[in-house]
């Protein structure tokens, strides 16, 4: 029997940054509006995915780039809801000193830069945040050095902003996906036997969809989540216990 859970978010506002490609920052997007919110979207790119065009308000925003972050959050009287979704890696490539820093830039200092910036806003709203983090924070990855460092640096800043921020009535959480059917995942299941060992190893046996995301993301942003801060949630099909 398949019971969807039910949230409504009508009369807030969500940002979800890095949302412009058809992956999780987009499907948290969609279902945040589903459920009544106004939603804002961001990504490097200069126009979203086809799919969403006309669909969310959208501003091409590159997250290493203070000055635009700060744009993006000034005069925000405030904002309920902020998932931080922006990433990059490049498999196989993340051994270049320049790289491994780009790679940092993006998915830990931007995600830092945006919850800096936005900090006055979510304060107004006594709202939320929402990170994205990994489970190669958690698992070595010889050929994503870089992210799985970053995703580490997002898990960890998850906890000291949600101590930092409490008094503000600010939660901050995170979600750690496993291995999940992504465009930025696309060169990594080309390797046929790598895409098998996951299988085997992840007890649900198959990789994820950008789809199994959402619930977390949705109750973290609820007020079923009301007395939760700090907290890192593995949305990995069992790969974690395993």
């Amino acid at each position: 029997m398949s019971r969807a859970a039910r949230y409504d978010f009508s009369g807030t506002d969500a940002l979800v940054i890095g949302a412009s490609r058809a992956g999780i920052g987009a499907s948290i997007a969609r279902a945040l509006q589903d459920a009544g919110a106004r939603v804002e979207i961001t990504g490097v790119e200069p126009e979203c995915a086809p799919e969403d065009a006309g669909r969310f308000v959208y501003t091409q925003l590159d997250v290493t780039d203070t000055g635009a972050v700060d744009a993006l959050a000034a005069d925000r009287a405030g904002l309920d809801i902020l998932v931080n979704c922006a990433a990059i890696t490049e498999r196989g490539a993340e051994m270049a000193p320049d790289f491994f820093s780009h790679v940092l830039d993006v998915n830990l200092t931007g995600s830092f830069r945006c919850m800096r910036a936005l900090h006055t806003a979510l304060k107004a709203a006594e709202g939320c945040v929402v990170n994205i983090a990994s489970m190669y924070a958690r698992f070595g990855s010889p050929r994503n050095p870089a992210y799985g460092a970053s995703k580490a640096g997002v898990e960890q800043m998850t906890k000291s902003f949600a101590i930092a921020w409490a008094a503000d009535r600010i939660r901050v959480n995170a979600i750690a996906p496993g291995f999940i059917v992504t465009e930025q995942s696309a060169r990594a299941r080309q390797d046929p036997a790598f895409t098998s060992s996951i299988e085997a190893r992840t007890p649900m046996g198959r990789w994820g969809l950008p789809g199994d995301i959402v619930g977390a993301a949705l109750f973290f942003a609820s007020d079923a989540a009301g007395f939760i801060t700090g907290t890192c949630l593995p949305v990995d099909g069992g790969y974690s216990v395993a």
